[in-house]
C-alpha cells in the first residue's frame, strides 16, 4: 500500500473514530453567553439519596431550574486522596461507602455515564499540580444522593474530582479557580458536604426533631452563612480562627472543603443563596449554598 492510500486509510478509520469524540466534546464545550450556578450541598444523611423529604426535593427543583448542563464534576467529601485526581472512566460505578443502613439503599445504581475527554481536558486546566486521571474510583454517596434527585434519568455525564488531603485550606480555594471556565461551557460543579458536621456529637434521638440544633451549631452556621453573604471568604479559608465553636462545627474538614471549592468558583458578580438551611440531630446543619 503507498503511504498517501495507508495515510487515508488510518485516518478514514480507527483514528479518525478515536477523534470523533474529542472533536465532539470540545465542539460543545464552546463558551456560551450563559453561565452556569455553582452549587454547595449539604447532603446529610445517604438515606437522603432515596427519601422524598424537603431537602431531596429541593434538589430535584434545582435540577429542574438550571440550565440544563452537558455535565456534572462533583467535588464530594467522601473522596480523600494523596494528590488530585479525576474520574475518567466511561462507566463510573455507583460505590455505597456506608454501612448499617436498609438494603434498599444499598441496591441503589445510578448508572450515568462519565467522560473520559472532559476529564483529561479538565485536569489540564489545573495548572498549579498534576492531576491524575482515576479509573478506579467511582460516584461516591456524597454525588449520588444528590445528583440522582437532580437528573433522575441519569443521562448528564457525572465526573468527581478528588480532595487531596494533605493540602491546607488556601490550596483547595485556589485550585478552584482554574476551574472556572467550566461554567460557561455548561459543566456544572457542585460542592457536596456539611457546613457544619459533627458525627460524634449527633443527637440521636432528636434525628426527627426538626430544625434541632445545639447553641454553637447554630452559631456557626450563622457566621459561615454571614461571611459567604460578605464575600469574607479569608477568613472562611482561615476558619481555625473564628473560635471554639468552629472547632465542634468543623472536627475535620472533609465535609468543609467542599465549601472552600464552591467559594473559589465565586467571580464577585455572582448572586448568593441559601436553600436547605436547617440544623439537623444538633451537630449538623444542611445548609446550601447556590452561587450564581
Amino acid at each position: 500500500m503507498r503511504r498517501k492510500d495507508f495515510i487515508k486509510t488510518v485516518i478514514g478509520g480507527t483514528t479518525a473514530m478515536a477523534l470523533t469524540p474529542l472533536y465532539n466534546w470540545s465542539k460543545e464545550l464552546n463558551e456560551t453567553d450563559i453561565q452556569l450556578p455553582v452549587l454547595f450541598i449539604g447532603h446529610g444523611s445517604p438515606m437522603n439519596g432515596i427519601e422524598d423529604n424537603e431537602f431531596s426535593q429541593k434538589w430535584a427543583k434545582l435540577g429542574r431550574e438550571i440550565p440544563r448542563p452537558k455535565a456534572v464534576l462533583v467535588v464530594s467529601a467522601h473522596w480523600l486522596t494523596k494528590g488530585t485526581h479525576i474520574t475518567a472512566m466511561e462507566n463510573p460505578k455507583t460505590i455505597h461507602d456506608f454501612g448499617g443502613f436498609p438494603q434498599a439503599l444499598f441496591d441503589v445504581q445510578y448508572p450515568a455515564k462519565g467522560n473520559p475527554i472532559l476529564a483529561e481536558e479538565t485536569a489540564k486546566l489545573i495548572t498549579s499540580t498534576q492531576v491524575g486521571l482515576d479509573h478506579n474510583w467511582g460516584l461516591d454517596h456524597g454525588t449520588w444522593t444528590v445528583v440522582r434527585h437532580m437528573y433522575p434519568d441519569a443521562d448528564i455525564p457525572v465526573l468527581q474530582l478528588s480532595i487531596d488531603y494533605n493540602k491546607p485550606p488556601q490550596y483547595h480555594y485556589e485550585l478552584a479557580k482554574e476551574l472556572a471556565v467550566l461554567r460557561r461551557k455548561g459543566v456544572l460543579i457542585i460542592g457536596s458536604g456539611n457546613m457544619v458536621h459533627n458525627l460524634r456529637m449527633v443527637a440521636w434521638d432528636k434525628l426527627n426533631e426538626p430544625e434541632y440544633g445545639f447553641d454553637w451549631a447554630n452559631e456557626m452556621n450563622s457566621l459561615f452563612k454571614q461571611k459567604i453573604t460578605d464575600n469574607d471568604f479569608k477568613s472562611l479559608i482561615n476558619y481555625q480562627s473564628l473560635g471554639t465553636a468552629a472547632k465542634l462545627a468543623i472536627p475535620t474538614p472533609d465535609h468543609y472543603y467542599p465549601l472552600l471549592y464552591t467559594l473559589g468558583l465565586q467571580n464577585g458578580k455572582d448572586e448568593i443563596s441559601f436553600f436547605n438551611d436547617k440544623a439537623v440531630g444538633g451537630s449538623l446543619t444542611m445548609t446550601s449554598v447556590k452561587i450564581g
